[in-house]
């Protein structure tokens, strides 16, 4: 069946006194939003492991998938997501959020 799905990656770069405890609590909470809100299919993330050096000093990252735009555009304003948001963003300097739709059959 052909379908369009929705990538959803991030970058972030945590403030120099957030502890790698408080990095995993982070990660964990959005770990945890998968089969909380439909249509978030998946959550990889990770920290930065590339000898390249072309990372600007971003140190991990995320993708998330989404089965539709529209599953994506539900997630944005979605209570559980917001609470994230609260939690994650004040332990952030600087952070860069992107998607991309990915057409084919899957």
């Amino acid at each position: 069946m052909s379908e369009s799905l929705v990538r959803h990656f991030g970058v972030f770069q945590f403030k120099p006194e957030i502890s790698e405890e408080q990095i995993d609590e982070c990660f964990a909470a959005m770990q945890a939003m998968v089969g909380q809100i439909d249509g978030l299919l998946t959550m990889e993330n990770g920290p930065y492991k590339s000898d390249e050096g072309l990372n600007d000093g971003f140190t991990h990252g995320f993708i998330m998938t989404f089965s539709s735009p529209e599953a994506r555009d539900a997630y944005l304003p979605h209570p559980v997501h917001l609470k994230v948001v609260d939690l994650v963003q004040p332990k952030l300097e600087r952070l860069v959020v992107f998607d991309f739709d990915v057409e084919g059959t899957f």
